[in-house]
């Protein structure tokens, strides 16, 4: 089974939007993926649709026994472990500093911040480890969702972006900890993106609508997910740390 698959990813929010399409993309290029969602109904019908390259551990990505789930899925199923990490789970909250719906900070912390860097830990100390020996004849890739809110400030969602500017950090960070052990850390910035992301974020539907009017046509999951395969298919000596994607008429942010 471990031959059968050129790569073996583990993909965070993997239910919807950009992490289902990234799913997608992996298994129809030849990769075996493990996905994970809190959609575990969700799952279940993607492990039928997409066959036995994907492999689902339900339950909240915050977890650290459901991260542990998703490194010891991908011994089991498919031989080996992974080489492939999209640390994607997320949630966006609308508002600016002064109108932001506070009550609901604490949980965009818990999942973009403290679950993201749970994550990578227990990825880059796997990684690490594997690459002594296999760099350069093999990749390892940890891929992070930032946003380009997080990059620049933005009036709209200015508190969703501070956590995203924390996120920018740890990839930089762990760049520069784990790039020179053969180990690649890039970070992935959406612009707006349709999803069911505005929704869970707060966003009226005339403010989704202005979006389209500014910017559309807008991106869809699949964008991003051809971006993340770009980057993860470079020569193992090769390094795309950082790439933003945008609308094409998305001037700022």
């Amino acid at each position: 089974m471990s031959d059968t698959y050129t790569r073996i990813a583990t993909v965070t929010g993997a239910t919807s939007g950009i992490g289902e399409a990234t799913a997608r993309k992996f298994i129809a290029a030849g990769f075996a993926v493990v996905g994970n969602g809190r959609n575990a109904t969700k799952l279940t019908t993607l492990e039928k649709e997409l066959g036995p390259a994907f492999c689902g551990v339900a339950g909240d990505a915050t977890d650290s026994a459901v991260l542990e789930n998703l490194f010891a899925a991908a011994v089991d199923r498919f031989g080996r472990p992974v080489d492939i990490v999209v640390a994607n789970a997320g949630r966006g909250l609308g508002g600016s500093v002064t109108d932001a719906d506070l009550s609901q900070f604490e949980e965009v912390l818990k999942i973009n911040v403290t679950g993201t860097l749970a994550l990578l830990q227990k990825a880059a100390q796997r990684m690490v480890e594997a690459q002594q020996n296999s760099y350069p004849q093999s990749a390892a890739d940890i891929v992070i969702i930032g946003s380009v809110v997080g990059r620049n400030i933005s009036p709209f969602s200015g508190v969703y972006g501070a956590s995203k500017f924390a996120v920018h950090a740890l990839a930089e960070g762990l760049r520069r900890e784990v790039g020179p052990k053969g180990v690649r850390v890039s970070l992935v910035e959406p612009a707006v993106v349709v999803s069911g992301f505005q929704a869970i974020a707060g966003y009226t539907d005339e403010v989704t609508q202005s979006f389209e009017d500014k910017f559309g046509p807008l991106l869809v999951g699949e964008d991003i997910a051809n971006a993340i395969h770009c980057v993860v298919m470079q020569p193992p000596h090769v390094h795309i740390s950082d790439i933003v994607v945008r609308p094409t008429r998305q001037d700022y942010p």
